[in-house]
């Protein structure tokens, strides 16, 4: 595709000095008297090289290359003036030209000058292509990989909430246990300012804090009567086998300290660590209050739920023994309507 050049000057003779070149070599070329007709030209017609006389009659090749810039940033500028001084060289440079010539001139060396600008300007414009190129394509990769994260995020999510519906089938909850209490736990979570990441990863510590419970045998986990020692001592496995389980997925790294110390107590006496205070991750501090406020209130194979008030009675009676007290104080400070409205149901 032919390169197109116009030539603004005042002087006829070089107009059509120039124009001659330009066609001998083979470019489209346009001619303008002033810069008025020039900016006429331009407004019509996509010009790669503007070469341009500065005095000129009204407004000067600087008023110009002034404006020009604005039509079209990529437009390669070649001026051309009788003044020989260096500061209004460096002035058309500073505003945007390309080079500079002055006359008298040789035809030739305009034109090699001008050649090399087209040659230059072109690369420019590859470059500059090839970046633009470059960033949709990185933004499309983006765009395609967030996706899949999202579909695989979804889909881990998916996978997780089926195994815990699994559970809580096997163990013959009513509705989702476990998705209760994470709804829970997210909501006195957000009351103590935990947000973003690590409220998610707490939530899913809550919904997967009993995913140990699938290596204990049904004759236990189900047994409607009391267990006696030794099937004590095989429950108070499950934390252990739970974070055995997913301690090899790295994007449950956190969650699965929830896991292995959802049955901690305050003060010492849980298991299987026996961890103390702030030693227990916070988030099966919080659990610990969530997970007797959902055991109390729900249907039990050999209970009814219990009433709202023996719940307030239990975390008010162990205040600094089984709770973490600041965290036991908190949930008492919340309304009856306000864990009703998290749990979507009314209590007794």
């Amino acid at each position: 595709m032919k390169n197109t050049v116009l030539v603004v000057d005042d002087e006829e003779m070089i107009r059509e000095l120039l124009s001659s070149a330009l066609e001998q070599e083979e470019y489209n070329w346009f001619v303008a008297a002033n810069v008025d007709e020039a900016f006429e030209i331009l407004e019509k017609h996509p010009v790669d090289l503007v070469i341009s006389d500065i005095m000129m009659p009204g407004k000067s090749g600087i008023d110009l290359l002034r404006d020009l810039k604005k039509v079209d940033n990529d437009i390669a500028v070649l001026m051309i003036t009788g003044l020989s001084d260096m500061g209004t060289a460096m002035q058309c440079i500073h505003l945007g030209a390309d080079d500079y010539i002055s006359k008298p001139f040789g035809v030739n060396r305009v034109m090699l000058t001008a050649k090399n600008l087209l040659e230059k300007r072109a690369l420019i414009l590859e470059k500059k292509n090839y970046q633009i190129s470059l960033e949709a394509k990185v933004l499309q990769q983006t765009e395609q990989i967030r996706y899949t994260m999202n579909e695989l995020h979804d889909a881990y999510h998916n996978t997780l909430s089926a195994l815990v519906h699994a559970l809580d089938a096997r163990e013959k909850e009513v509705g989702s246990h476990s998705e209760r209490v994470m709804n829970y736990c997210r909501f006195l979570a957000e009351k103590i300012g935990i947000k973003g990441t690590e409220l998610e990863q707490l939530a899913k510590g809550a919904l997967l804090h009993d995913i140990g419970k699938i290596g204990i045998s049904d004759n236990i986990l189900l047994k409607p009567g009391k267990l006696d020692d030794h099937e004590w001592i095989e429950m108070r496995k499950h934390p252990i086998i739970g974070h055995a389980i997913l301690s090899d997925i790295h994007f449950l790294k956190d969650p699965i300290k929830i896991i292995l110390t959802h049955h901690e107590r305050y003060d010492g006496t849980g298991y299987p660590n026996g961890l103390k205070g702030e030693n227990i991750p916070i988030g099966a501090r919080i659990f610990t209050l969530i997970d007797t406020l959902d055991a109390m209130t729900s249907d039990r194979p050999y209970r009814s739920a219990l009433a709202f008030d023996a719940v307030i009675a239990e975390v008010t009676a162990h205040r600094g023994t089984q709770f973490d007290p600041e965290l036991a104080d908190l949930f008492l400070s919340i309304t009856r309507a306000q864990w009703e409205e998290c749990a979507g149901k009314r209590f007794l």
